[in-house]
């Protein structure tokens, strides 16, 4: 089973950028398709982003056009850089590979 590490996330000012990192382990990392999901409080764990094995994307309406999921198969990491956020980008990020969950790296974008 993959074992997930998140880190990089923290505290910015609305329309700054952080970019957060999900470390794997395991040797066939390459092998799935990962996705990045959010929690707000009080709301329920949304998808943000997801990249399968092959490269391809795809994203939530909400963070299309600011957000980017990237991968480093030689890494074994997944990345999500995220640009222009807004408050409402405040949340526990979590890295997932579908069957394994990482254990959630906080943002808050506030002034």
């Amino acid at each position: 089973q993959v074992q997930l590490v998140e880190s990089g996330g923290g505290l910015v000012q609305p329309g700054g950028s952080l970019r957060l990192s999900c470390a794997a382990s395991g040797s066939i990392f390459s092998m799935y398709g990962m996705g990045w999901y959010r929690q707000a409080p009080g709301k329920q764990r949304e998808l943000v982003a997801v990249i399968s094995s092959s490269g391809g994307t795809h994203y939530a309406d909400s963070v299309k056009g600011r957000f980017t999921i990237s991968r480093d198969n030689a890494k074994n990491t997944v990345y999500l850089q995220m640009n222009s956020l807004k408050p409402e980008d405040t949340a526990v990020y979590y890295c997932t590979s579908g069957k394994s969950w990482g254990q959630g790296t906080q943002v808050t974008v506030s002034s």
